[in-house]
């Protein structure tokens, strides 16, 4: 059984779930999908999970796949972000979850950002109607995110012009990150999640870390909505490890 060594409730909402590593945090995290995605389909029918790329959710998401308690049936998932790349690039987030959940969820719901299109601006809007159609009148569970080390969420990079976009659910960075472009959901997009889950791993991350916790806005991450969010990290990242 996992347990967190430390929980926290700040006074908007965030609550922060300390455990020992990132085991612990893959353990607990696909519990805690699970049994919400079940509470969402058994209220709505329906339940979408936003999920992100990076190294760090995989061994989550592998767990969450292997869970005949989920729904299945019941679940869409779309994409946080993605790199500007073809079809089973390996630089693409969804070569990934492809690998993971496409044994336990027919094609029409795992729902790729259509990076591959000429017209990258038509498709953010394409891929934000479907988004909006999956919501319907059931409403968007879950969106997964990390933590970059230097305060970027989703695609949502420091100095970049995607910040400002105020008015698009899904939107493409004005410049190259890690030698790709990236569409996004933004601000709006990321707010129309009932729940938001972070997932912080690693010492590299402590002082992002922080600043999330306080509510520094002056990094990225900070300006996503904090009233549903849970943010599980691991010792190492609150400066608690052994």
């Amino acid at each position: 059984m996992t347990s967190s060594r430390r929980s926290e409730v700040f006074d908007d909402g965030l609550t922060l779930e300390v455990m020992e590593d990132a085991d612990a945090i893959a353990v607990r995290g696909a519990n805690w999908i699970a049994a919400t995605l079940t509470g969402a389909s058994a209220d709505h029918g329906r339940c979408v999970l936003a999920i992100s790329g990076g190294r760090s959710p995989w061994p989550m998401f592998r767990r969450l796949a292997n869970d005949p308690s989920v729904p299945w049936s019941q679940v869409h998932i779309v994409q946080i972000d993605e790199r500007i790349a073809p079809l089973g690039h390996p630089d693409r987030n969804w070569t990934e979850a492809i690998g993971v959940f496409g044994s336990v969820l027919p094609q029409d719901q795992l729902h790729a950002m259509p990076v591959e299109d000429d017209d990258l601006d038509a498709a953010c809007v394409r891929y934000a109607h479907v988004i909006e159609s999956l919501a319907g009148n059931a409403g968007l569970c879950i969106a997964h995110l990390g933590l970059g080390a230097d305060g970027h969420t989703a695609s949502l990079f420091p100095d970049d012009s995607i910040l400002d976009v105020h008015n698009r659910t899904v939107a493409l960075t004005g410049a190259v990150h890690a030698g790709r472009r990236r569409m996004s959901l933004t601000y709006l997009g990321l707010s129309q999640f009932e729940h938001v889950l972070w997932q912080v791993q690693g010492a590299e991350k402590s002082d992002m870390l922080a600043r999330l916790l306080a509510g520094d806005t002056s990094i990225p991450a900070a300006r996503v909505r904090r009233d549903t969010a849970l943010v599980m990290a691991d010792a190492a990242s609150t400066g608690q490890a052994n």
